[in-house]
């Protein structure tokens, strides 16, 4: 490997705006991140499925399972 042309490569804190830290490695000397998977709404639960004029209901009455067909003898 060649000395000159590789970034360095350094051991971080991470820190999120919700506060959480953690160590990690990073070519650059420190992270902020504005989400976290200890705050994004799909890692904690606390996502909403928003169903707009019944469409979830909709796709499921056109996609969803059928009835299987009586078996042939």
């Amino acid at each position: 490997m060649k000395e000159t042309i590789h970034p360095k490569y350094h051991e971080v804190e991470a820190r999120c705006a919700c506060g959480a830290t953690w160590k990690t490695h990073s070519t650059k000397p420190e992270l902020h991140l504005e989400i976290c998977s200890s705050c994004h709404p799909f890692f904690t639960g606390k996502q909403k499925l928003i169903d707009s004029a019944g469409r979830v209901e909709r796709y499921t009455r056109k996609y969803g399972k059928k009835k299987e067909p009586a078996a042939q003898a």
